[in-house]
């Protein structure tokens, strides 16, 4: 996401660089590159004009250190704006109330169902919830069918009334069912249309006065750039929502929604969804996203994301093989089934500093390590513990069975050779976090392994 915009940014500090001093030459050349980078990346004119002026405002008299070149100091300043731009501090839900009700609110085809089973998936896991997903769609055909597969998918609770006809009635009967079963939260999937319009307004509305929501969020699809804020701007006007989930930010967007959203409406934006799986929705942290854009990495949220999947006793256990070197090729499995649900590998590779603009025109998909876990599963149990004795005709058997070459399994042994040794020696350095997980979080993990093919 927002490769475009971090290419342009970089050049607009190119500008500045080599120069001595910060002065309101300069300086004004460079703010203007970055108006023009908001303006491509489909944030409107006036937005960024007003977010350049701010930069150029902040930068223009700043002492600058001997020790920092005006270049890096700009990078800090524009690194700020950003972040407050979209919005300064990090937007947590509010779940008053016995239970706590979430509106969701949106257009057709935003994602509204999608989301409303992630953000359940989201209140299970990481809040320890028990939410109950109600669907009051009654006009898309299957929409009800849609949220009880994915209600399923999640293991949450889905409360429907098929013969009813009225989501009103629908929202008041889900809220005492969930009184009576134990469920705290509620998440009510709205019916959308594929354009603003008064009869969907209005039924969202008496929803919302029926249920009192302690929380009315806006789902909307990124890729839509600047519609996407007018669409917020309507949805507020008329049934004022608390925040905002943007969808599809693994796809091409151009990032103007997500810069513009906070700024037009004054909403923030509480998640973002990064993919098709139920746990692609990350909380929205202005201050790491303005690191992304800028080309920082986010460091923070990649360890937390291998925290997540990579528990104590699990590492401890990990870290003993590592020191006695025999880590082996089933560890490395299990590694990799690990990774793979912490997300889209590209996004998380982006997330280690310097490593976004090594990536850009990289293509490297959710199967990244499909090569990887094939050749592998060709090994026998042995083999896999003891990957000396592969000789050239165990090569060859586990190329065939892998649909690879010898090339490739060679290259897998060597790279896991070197990894090996990486390992041992950053466990040596006194880090507690093993595997795969901990070298992502420190940078090491591109360096270490390729992607066969």
């Amino acid at each position: 996401m927002f490769e475009n915009l971090s290419d342009r940014f970089e050049k607009a500090f190119q500008r500045i660089k080599g120069e001595a001093t910060i002065t309101e030459a300069n300086i004004a050349e460079t703010t203007k590159e970055i108006r023009r980078a908001l303006v491509e990346a489909d944030v409107n004119y006036s937005v960024a004009k007003r977010f350049a002026n701010r930069v150029k405002e902040k930068a223009v008299g700043q002492e600058v250190l001997t020790s920092v070149r005006p270049g890096q100091l700009l990078v800090k300043i524009t690194q700020e704006e950003l972040a407050e731009f979209m919005g300064g501090q990090h937007a947590g839900l509010n779940l008053k109330g016995k239970p706590g009700v979430i509106l969701m609110s949106g257009l057709q085809g935003s994602g509204k169902t999608t989301h409303t089973s992630k953000l359940a998936s989201h209140l299970q896991s990481k809040q320890g919830k028990r939410p109950l997903l109600v669907a009051c769609d009654v006009y898309r055909p299957a929409a009800i069918d849609q949220l009880e597969v994915m209600g399923k998918r999640v293991g949450a609770d889905v409360f429907t009334q098929r013969e009813e006809k009225n989501p009103v009635a629908i929202a008041e009967a889900a809220l005492r069912h969930a009184r009576s079963h134990g469920n705290d939260v509620v998440i009510i999937d709205t019916a959308g249309r594929l354009a603003v319009d008064e009869a969907m307004m209005d039924e969202i509305a008496r929803i919302k006065e029926a249920v009192q929501p302690s929380e009315t969020l806006f789902v909307v699809d990124a890729m839509t750039g600047q519609d996407a804020v007018r669409t917020a701007q309507a949805f507020h006007e008329r049934i004022a929502f608390d925040g905002v989930i943007l969808t599809k930010m693994d796809g091409d967007t151009r990032g103007g929604a997500a810069l513009s959203i906070r700024e037009e409406t004054g909403k923030p934006i509480k998640f973002i969804g990064t993919g098709e799986k139920p746990e692609a929705l990350e909380p929205f942290h202005p201050d790491r996203m303005a690191q992304r854009i800028l080309g920082m990495g986010d460091v923070v949220t990649l360890v937390e994301k291998a925290q997540e999947q990579f528990d104590e006793a699990q590492a401890k256990k990990l870290e003993k093989k590592i020191r006695k070197n025999s880590f082996d090729f089933e560890d490395f499995l299990e590694q990799v089934q690990q990774i793979k649900k912490m997300g889209n590998v590209k996004d998380l590779l982006a997330m280690v500093p310097g490593m976004g603009k090594a990536l850009r025109g990289v293509d490297i998909d959710d199967d990244a390590f499909k090569h990887i876990e094939a050749i592998i599963r060709s090994m026998t149990p042995d083999e896999r513990q003891h990957p000396e004795k592969l000789n050239g005709s165990r090569k060859t058997r586990i190329a065939k069975g892998s649909g690879t070459s010898v090339q490739e399994v060679n290259q897998l042994l060597k790279q896991f050779g070197e990894m090996k040794k990486m390992m041992k020696m950053m466990n040596a350095g006194g880090g507690r976090r093993s595997g795969l997980g901990g070298m992502m979080g420190r940078g090491a993990m591109p360096g270490g392994m390729r992607m066969p093919r």
